[in-house]
C-alpha cells in the first residue's frame, strides 16, 4: 500500500515565526485532496483522509475550542488510542495558541488526576467512555478542568453531566464561528511564534513524580529537520502510528517529521492488530522502543520453535548466514564472495519471508530508542536485512540527540550526534548536550529546571563515554549503575537486555549493587514458555504455577548461563527467582514506557532480596495486584530461589 500523491513541497526553512500550525497550513495547501495525509483502519477497511480534510477538521475543532473560551497558553489534556481525531485535537490546540498535554491511555485514575491538576488543563479530550469515566472521577478534584470532550459515542448514551460535549459538537461550534468570522482562524495561526510552548510532556518518572517538560514549536521543528538531515524521509513514505502520543518518540515522528516530509500516517485498527496492520502497510519508516522489537524477535523465535524439523533447520541456517554477514558489516570487513552468495540464497529462501512476516519488507528507516536495545537484538535485525539504528535522547531534547548513520552502526553504541547538537562528557561521566531542541524547562519546577540546565547544558542523568570512532556509548542511568562485590561498576541494564534475547524471558531485574553477588528476578513469557511446557507434556493452570515448575527453572537457568558466558566473573548471575507475575505499570513496577522503577521494586520485593542474600531456598510472597479499574487483588505463593553455577 503506497501513499501516492504529487510533488514535494519546498524545503522547510525554520524561522523564528514558524510554528507547527503554520507548517500544517502550508503542507495542506500544497497537497489539498491530491494526497493522503493519514489512514485509519476501521471495521476492516482503511479510511483515507486527505491533507485538505485533515486541515479542515483541525480548523473547525480549533474554532470550536475558541467558542468554548480556550485562549493562548491554556492547557488541553488528551488521552486515548492513536486515532486521527486525537491528532486533530492536538493540532487544534496548537492553532489556538494552547498547549497540548498527552496522557497515556492506560493511566490509572490517580495518574490522570496528578497530570490534569498539575498541568492546569481547562479541557480534557478523551476517546470514549473509558476516558470519560476517568475524567469524571477526577473532575471535582481538578478545579481548573471545565469541559470533558469525547469522540467515540459507544456507551455514551446515558451520560448527562453538563461538562460533557462530543467532538462533533465542538466542530459544529467551530463551523458556526467560521461562518460568522471567516478570518478568525488565520488570525489565530498567524499570531503564533516558534518559541511559544507547544507541548507539555510528562516524563516517565522512574524515581519520583513525573515532571512536565515544556517544548516549543521550534524545539519540535528543529528535531524533525535535523533527524531527516541524517535520514531523509519523503512524501511517498508511510509511517505507522501505534505508540502512545504521550511518548516523545511518537510525537517526533508524527508531528516533527510528518509535517515536514508530508508522509502518510497510518493508524492501526486496535492495539491487538498492530503487527498485522504494520504488515499490511509495509511502512518505509518505523520508530519504536525496544519492547516492540523484542516482541518481534520473540515471535520469530517462537515461530522457529514451532516449525517442522526441516523448516527449523532452514531458518537456523538462514539466520546463521545473516549473522555472519552482519558481523562483517559491524566489523567493517568486506563480505567474502562465497558468503555473499550464501546471503543471497538465504535471503531468497528465508530472510525476506521473515521481514515480510514482521511487516519490515520495505522499511528504509528503522529506529529504536527510549531505552537500551540489547546487542543480540540489534544483530538479529541486521542479520535478516533490516537496517535498524539505535537512537539516544530524552524528552527534554525533543526526542533525539544521537543516532547511527548508514554503514556506521556498532551494536554497543548509539551513534554520533545529529546536526546542531553538541555533546560532551562531564568529569563524573554524565552526558551533557546543547542544541536548539533543548526544552524550555519543567512546568512549575524552577529548582529542577535550574539543576537540569545548569551551566547552559542539558544534564541527562546518564553515564557514558565516546569510543575511538566518536560514537557515544551509554553506560546506564547514573542512579542505576551498580557497584559489584569486587568494587567494579557495571550496568544492570546491559545484563537485562541480554537476558531478554531469550524467547522464554519477557523481563528481568538485575540486583547486585553493594551486594556480594549478582542475582536476577525474572518474568517468563507465558505464551512461549506455555507452548514449550505443552511440548514437554507439563500440566499447569496459571502463570504462578508455570513459573515455579522445576523444569521451567532449568529452562531459565540455561538462558542465564548463556548470558553469563559473555560477562566478567563478578557480574555473572549467581541466583535466580522466577517471579509469580509479570512486571506491570499498573502496579507501579514499570513506567508507562516500560522502564523498571528500581527503587520501587527494591521496596516492594525486599522479602525476595532478603531471602536471596541468605541461605533460604524459597520465599513466601503475599502481594497485591492493582488492576486498571482500581480493583486490588492479593496473591500468596512460594517462590523458589535457584543457585546458578557456571556450566
Amino acid at each position: 500500500m503506497r501513499a501516492g500523491g504529487e510533488g514535494t513541497p519546498p524545503p522547510v526553512v525554520i524561522t523564528p515565526d514558524l510554528t507547527l500550525p503554520k507548517l500544517l497550513r502550508r503542507t495542506a495547501r500544497h497537497y489539498g485532496d491530491r494526497k493522503v495525509a493519514m489512514r485509519e483502519k476501521d471495521y476492516g477497511i482503511w479510511r483515507q483522509i486527505t491533507w485538505r480534510e485533515y486541515s479542515e477538521h483541525v480548523r473547525h475543532i480549533a474554532l470550536g475550542f475558541v467558542a468554548l473560551g480556550l485562549g493562548r497558553g491554556d492547557k488541553v489534556a488528551l488521552v486515548g488510542h492513536n486515532r486521527p481525531e486525537g491528532l486533530w485535537a492536538e493540532m487544534a490546540t496548537l492553532c489556538v495558541g494552547g498547549v497540548a498535554v498527552w496522557l497515556y491511555q492506560d493511566c490509572l485514575i490517580d495518574e490522570v488526576q496528578y497530570i490534569v491538576e498539575h498541568s492546569d488543563a481547562r479541557l480534557l479530550v478523551g476517546e470514549g467512555q473509558e476516558e470519560v469515566d476517568k475524567a469524571l472521577a477526577v473532575a471535582d478534584r481538578c478545579p481548573k478542568l471545565e469541559r470533558i470532550l469525547w469522540d467515540d459515542p459507544k456507551g455514551m448514551r446515558g451520560y448527562t453531566d453538563p461538562r460533557l460535549l462530543s467532538l462533533a459538537e465542538v466542530e459544529h461550534l467551530g463551523r458556526e464561528l467560521d461562518a460568522r468570522e471567516p478570518g478568525r482562524f488565520e488570525t489565530l495561526v498567524d499570531a503564533g511564534r516558534g518559541q511559544d510552548t507547544a507541548l507539555l510532556f510528562y516524563t516517565s518518572g522512574t524515581t519520583a513524580r513525573p515532571k512536565g517538560a515544556l517544548l516549543s514549536h521550534t524545539n519540535m521543528l528543529k528535531m524533525g529537520q535535523n533527524l531527516m538531515a541524517v535520514d531523509p524521509c519523503t512524501a511517498r513514505d508511510d509511517f505507522v502510528s501505534f505508540l502512545p502520543f504521550a511518548w516523545i518518540g511518537e510525537q517526533m515522528m508524527s508531528i516533527s517529521c510528518g509535517l515536514q516530509a508530508g508522509f502518510t500516517i497510518n493508524f492501526p485498527e486496535a492495539p491487538e492488530t498492530v503487527q498485522q496492520n504494520i504488515r499490511e502497510i509495509g511502512p518505509q519508516v518505523l520508530f519504536s522502543p525496544p519492547r516492540i522489537y523484542e516482541q518481534m524477535v520473540r515471535s520469530v523465535q517462537a515461530k522457529i520453535l514451532d516449525a517442522p524439523p526441516l523448516k527449523r533447520r532452514a531458518y537456523r541456517w538462514g539466520l546463521d548466514v545473516g549473522h555472519r554477514v552482519a558481523d562483517c558489516q559491524f566489523g567493517r570487513r568486506s563480505v567474502p564472495p562465497a558468503l555473499r552468495l550464501a546471503r543471497w540464497l538465504a535471503d531468497w529462501l528465508v530472510l525476506r519471508k521473515l521481514r515480510d512476516h514482521l511487516g519490515l519488507a520495505r522499511v528504509q528507516h528503522a529506529y529504536t530508542g527510549g531505552a537500551a536495545l540489547g546487542p543480540d537484538h540489534l544483530r538479529f535485525f541486521h542479520a535478516i536485512g533490516v537496517n535498524l539504528k539505535q537512537i539516544y535522547g530524552q524528552t527534554e531534547i525533543a526526542g533525539i540527540s544521537v543516532v547511527h548513520r548508514d554503514g556506521d552502526i556498532k551494536f554497543d553504541t548509539v551513534g554520533r550526534p545529529i546536526p546542531e547538537t553538541e555533546l560532551r562528557i562531564a568529569a563524573d561521566g554524565e552526558i551533557l548536550s546543547r542544541s536548539p531542541c533543548v526544552f524550555q524547562g519543567y512546568y512549575k519546577m524552577p529548582a529542577e529546571t535550574a539543576w537540569t540546565l545548569k551551566d547552559g547544558w542539558l544534564h541527562s542523568g546518564d553515564i557514558g563515554f565516546f569510543d575511538e570512532d566518536g560514537h557515544l556509548v551509554v553506560f546506564d542511568r547514573r542512579s542505576d549503575v551498580m557497584t559489584l562485590g569486587d568494587g567494579t561498576r557495571f550496568s544492570p541494564q546491559y545484563i537485562e537486555t541480554r537476558l531478554k534475547f531469550s524467547p522464554y524471558l519477557k523481563d528481568g531485574w538485575i540486583v547486585g549493587h553493594g551486594r556480594p553477588f549478582v542475582s536476577a528476578v525474572v518474568c517468563i513469557d507465558a505464551v512461549v514458555v506455555g507452548r514449550w511446557a505443552e511440548d514437554q507434556h507439563l500440566a499447569y493452570t496459571s502463570y504462578v504455577e508455570l513459573s515455579q515448575k522445576p523444569e521451567v527453572y532449568a529452562l531459565v537457568a540455561g538462558a542465564i548461563r548463556q548470558v553469563n558466558r559473555s560477562l566478567p566473573a563478578p557480574a555473572r548471575i549467581r541466583k535466580l527467582v522466577n517471579l509469580h507475575k509479570e512486571f506491570d505499570a499498573d502496579d507501579e513496577e514499570l513506567t508507562r514506557t516500560r522502564k523498571l522503577r528500581r527503587a520501587f521494586l527494591e521496596e516492594r520485593y525486599q522479602e525476595i532480596l532478603a531471602a536471596i542474600y541468605s541461605d533460604s531456598t524459597e520465599v513466601h510472597m503475599d502481594t497485591t495486584v492493582t488492576y486498571e479499574d482500581g480493583r486490588v487483588a492479593r496473591t500468596r505463593t512460594a517462590l523458589r530461589i535457584m543457585p546458578i553455577e557456571d556450566s
